[in-house]
């Protein structure tokens, strides 16, 4: 006949709802069985690690045990590791060892992802020793954690190391240390890792694709995410972000489109990070409706899908949008950061609102406590200067708290271009050179200043200058997408595989609207 606690095992294994096991719990408190250290262990394994995460329950029921099990303190050490509670996780272990329990392989895997967490490589070292003393260093998710740890804290030569005298290898191990180099912004190394590993699944894939969105090769980003499907795997939420990210700064619009109808298709949840990828993604490819809409649908938006919008809307000319947004964001509680500032100042200085900028210039440290940085001070130059008040930008540069860089007196340069001010403009581009700021853009500007007012020696001897001092201004580039594939082509450059048929079909064009041209000035001459 079958205990009262081997019953509530039992009965434990059927449970599918917190509800279940807090009436099994009732069973086992009446009976006097709850303090059996198996079916406590179960019932807090069940609160503290399960999808139905009841963390207080398990931490009342865990205090209440007299007698714990080493499983007892793994599960509980593991529930705040998960729980992203890493300072809880390694404050129990603590606990742990002055009960006089000793870690065993699986508490080791908890701790290292909760020092991976807080990025203490100190801490991971301590951990690191006692693993090797107690001999569990052996173990393959012991290894894995290790190496996640250390590449984490960019000590890549530890991570390698471990890698390398790893046995057993796994997609998880080779994952850890692609992550490292992915985040330490190795990513040609990384891709080397990737292309040798002999098993690869999703989480590598993302991994890889996440890494090129962000150094910035968003091509490359674009062909491994279709690459990831060619070899059969599904994209998740994470490769997903990852190409809309390049979709964005590529402004590939019909793959983000395809990309969108893919997450529809599949039913995925339009989470934050989701739902912000998708509104920056269109609001860079010009969609901004369509950018509004997606925001709209979201059913929770923060700081970062608010600033996205802002952002939109103030490079699509909406300005008086943008700030109503950014009024609206702050009633619905979402407290904007550093960069929410810089668009919304950016919006004022679009549409001349001089005193409202500078009332939410002010509030930033007023009722935010956000210290102004270079940028915001760029913003602040450039709302005066699109006003005409060169004198108040001139202030702003004078009194910053911090060297201005190339926005900040671009920002200046140009408006003393716009209203004439010469001899700012001399003054500006010498602050450019005293601080090493020298580069084409600002001479270019400048002699662009010189040529609007026919100061035509002042032009020859800035160009002048540009030639003794071998300034070039970086070529400008710009980026087509046909048929999904996005085509980048720089001034000058003549590398692209169809420049042939580009050139002859573009003199085409040339040839067309200048026969259009002369048509029409032959029909004026006859009127």
């Amino acid at each position: 006949m079958k205990t009262s606690s081997q019953r509530a095992l039992f009965l434990l294994e059927q449970c599918i709802t917190m509800m279940h096991v807090k009436q099994v719990q009732s069973h086992l408190t009446v009976s006097g069985a709850i303090l059996d250290p198996q079916a406590a262990t179960k019932i807090i394994s069940f609160c503290a690690v399960s999808n139905r995460v009841d963390l207080t329950h398990a931490c009342q029921l865990f205090r209440q045990l007299p007698h714990r099990t080493t499983l007892v303190w793994n599960s509980m050490v593991r529930a705040f590791s998960e729980r992203n509670e890493p300072l809880k996780a390694l404050s129990l272990y603590k606990d742990m060892l002055e009960s006089g329990f000793l870690p065993n392989n699986y508490t080791f895997s908890f701790l290292l992802r909760a020092c991976a967490d807080l990025s203490d490589v100190s801490l991971g070292l301590i951990l690191h020793s006692q693993v090797i003393r107690l001999g569990w260093e052996s173990y393959d998710f012991v290894q894995n954690g290790l190496i996640h740890l250390f590449a984490t804290c960019n000590c890549m030569g530890a991570a390698r190391k471990l890698f390398d005298g790893s046995v057993n290898r796994d997609v998880i191990t080779w994952t850890a240390l692609i992550n490292g180099y992915v985040k330490g912004g190795l990513v040609r190394v990384a891709r080397e890792f990737f292309d040798q590993m002999p098993e690869k699944n999703v989480v590598s894939w993302s991994a890889m694709i996440n890494g090129y969105a962000q150094v910035g090769l968003f091509k490359e980003a674009l062909e491994l995410f279709n690459d990831m499907q060619v070899s059969g795997f599904r994209p998740n939420h994470a490769s997903i972000v990852g190409a809309l990210t390049a979709c964005a700064f590529l402004g590939a619009l019909d793959q983000g489109r395809w990309i969108h109808a893919y997450v529809d298709r599949n039913g995925m949840e339009l989470d934050r990070v989701l739902g912000t990828a998708l509104v920056d993604m269109y609001a860079k490819c010009g969609c901004i409706e369509t950018a509004r809409c997606v925001f709209d649908e979201m059913p929770n938006r923060d700081v970062f899908a608010f600033t996205s919008l802002i952002s939109g809307l103030a490079n699509h000319g909406l300005s008086t949008s943008a700030i109503e947004l950014f009024i609206r964001m702050k009633s619905e509680g979402v407290i904007p950061n550093e960069v929410t500032f810089i668009c919304v100042l950016s919006a004022c200085s679009r549409v001349g609102l001089v005193d409202e900028g500078m009332r939410i210039f002010n509030s930033m440290s007023q009722f935010y406590g956000i210290e102004p940085g270079v940028q915001h001070y760029g913003c602040l130059v450039d709302l005066f200067g699109r006003a005409g008040m060169l004198k108040e930008a001139k202030k702003v540069v004078r009194a910053m708290p911090m060297e201005p860089d190339s926005y900040v007196l671009g920002a200046l340069l140009n408006a003393c271009r716009v209203h004439g001010d010469f001899e700012l403009g001399k003054e500006t581009v010498e602050h450019f050179v005293q601080q090493s700021l020298d580069h084409g853009g600002v001479h270019v500007l400048l002699s662009n200043m010189y040529a609007s007012a026919n100061k035509w020696d002042d032009v020859a001897k800035v160009r002048k200058g540009m030639e003794e001092k071998k300034v070039k201004k970086v070529p400008g580039c710009s980026l087509i997408e046909v048929d999904g594939v996005v085509s980048e082509f720089v001034a000058g450059d003549r590398s692209h595989l169809l420049m042939e048929k580009i050139t002859l079909f573009s003199l085409g064009i040339d040839k067309h609207l200048k026969s259009l041209r002369h048509d029409h000035d032959d029909d004026k001459i006859n009127e």
